[in-house]
């Protein structure tokens, strides 16, 4: 199973760095010297990366037969991917791979069916479900412990407790206003 690992960002530098986008929670695991990454698209890869080191809170990457800063622009907005095996597993048992929430089934603690997870948004704040509903509509819902209360893997299945507002159009709307 191939998994999208990061995104090559600008060159940095003359000597063929790249500044990375990282789209997984194991950089160390998936982005480290030696680890050999298809690309996307094709024709770029596969990559072989030769050093790897943070600067300035972004990771920096140099991939072999890369050597200047000419060569690392070419590689812009190229995808990483790595192969991995479908039944690993993350490494914190709080965490999944995009791959295995896909499809999940999405109700609210008291039983009522939301619908299915179609895909997950990787945002910089936080991560969002994308659930379509039996109606055919869309609902965003973020992926964060107050509003998903469980994942169950075994029974297909993500529990959620939703505020007023997120799946109806229940909103409690606050206002500081006193009213006259």
């Amino acid at each position: 199973m191939q998994l999208v690992v990061a995104r090559i960002g600008r060159a940095h530098g003359i000597k063929g760095e790249v500044t990375v986008e990282v789209r997984t929670d194991e950089p160390e695991l998936r982005l480290g010297p030696g680890a050999v990454l298809a690309t996307d698209p094709a024709g770029v890869g596969p990559l072989t990366i030769e050093t790897g080191r943070v600067h300035s809170g972004r990771l920096l990457l140099r991939f072999e037969g890369v050597k200047d800063r000419t060569a690392a622009e070419a590689l812009r907005n190229t995808l990483l991917i790595a192969e991995i095996d479908p039944e690993e597993l993350p490494e914190d048992e709080d965490e999944y791979y995009d791959h295995q929430l896909m499809d999940l089934d999405v109700v609210t603690v008291d039983g009522t069916e939301v619908g299915r997870i179609t895909e997950i948004s990787h945002l910089p704040s936080q991560d969002l479900f994308i659930v379509e509903r039996p109606d055919g509509s869309e609902v965003m819902i973020p992926f964060v412990e107050e509003i998903v209360t469980e994942i169950d893997l075994e029974e297909q299945k993500a529990v959620i407790a939703p505020p007023p507002g997120l799946i109806d159009d229940r909103a409690e709307i606050a206002s500081s206003r006193e009213e006259s």
